[in-house]
């Protein structure tokens, strides 16, 4: 395999996929808009295959999601704003400047040293932002806040989490985590009393602020609520294809079978997982 000339290969099935006389009718359709969930699905299913350990569907999944990648910068070159070969300098460029301790002089730095260098190139680039917008005659930025740079289309467990990091940094956080716990059983009483209130939009605002709390007690704890929750997906998913498999050698199904049947082989299936 020759990298260099199968990711040119990639480039030009890209810009004959988009060709408006000889494309694809679909390809040459899209807008950025349109590919970006794609895009964000394509990143789901590179997580997925990792998470399965399936490193041949890795292979395959990672292409897709370069895909994605070729595809955007494609509509960006047609729109006379960048393309591929931008993207891959630009990120070449980011990598070897936020990594002085790698290519550059400094050296021995720890972990916290790194964070704290990250943080200041981030600064820094900001500012040559700032002063590349204004050569440019463009308006300046408003000024950013604490929560600035979350993006908005990250899965909500996740987006919480970032924005409850950024906060932090700031000095709004909770001291520890049985300080959040606390705050789940005040949020978990507020969400009782709705429950008896019944106003559908307040018991949906108090499910948000027991899920947000939720998510910062993993935060404080050290654990990715996202792969949190996939697991007990997964458990879920695996105990009830128990009960359905239990009930099926009998004939029956899960319809057929009343709750407390249901619960003693989801039981079963705990206590297999456990032996």
């Amino acid at each position: 395999m020759t990298p260099t000339r199968d990711i040119e290969r990639l480039v030009e099935i890209m810009a004959r996929l988009r060709d408006p006389e000889r494309g694809c009718p679909w390809d040459v359709q899209q807008t950025f808009a349109t590919i970006a969930p794609y895009t964000i699905e394509e990143a789901y299913e590179v997580a997925d295959a990792i998470e399965r350990g399936d490193l041949d569907d890795l292979r395959d999944e990672l292409g897709d999601l370069l895909l994605q990648v070729v595809f955007h910068a494609r509509m960006a070159e047609e729109a006379g704003v960048f393309g591929f070969g931008d993207v891959v300098l630009a990120i070449n460029e980011k990598l070897v400047r936020r990594h002085p301790h790698v290519f550059g002089d400094l050296e021995g730095a720890d972990p916290q040293a790194v964070k704290r260098l990250w943080a200041s190139i981030k600064a820094e680039e900001k500012k040559a932002r700032a002063a590349r917008r204004k050569a440019q005659g463009l308006p300046p930025e408003p000024p950013a806040g604490a929560l600035d740079g979350v993006p908005g289309a990250l899965p909500a467990l996740g987006r919480a989490v970032k924005l409850q990091e950024r906060a932090a940094r700031v000095g709004f956080d909770w001291p520890d985590a049985r300080q959040v716990l606390d705050k789940i059983e005040e949020e978990v009483a507020e969400l009782r009393a709705e429950l008896d209130a019944g106003d559908p939009a307040r018991l949906a605002d108090e499910v948000g602020d027991l899920l947000f709390a939720v998510a910062n007690l993993a935060r404080h704890a050290g654990v990715d609520p996202e792969t949190a929750l996939a697991g007990t997906n997964g458990k879920f998913t695996r105990r009830f294809a128990h009960i359905e498999a239990q009930l099926a050698h009998a004939g029956r199904g899960p319809h057929d079978a009343s709750l407390e049947e249901m619960e003693a082989l989801w039981q079963e299936a705990k206590a297999d997982e456990r032996r």
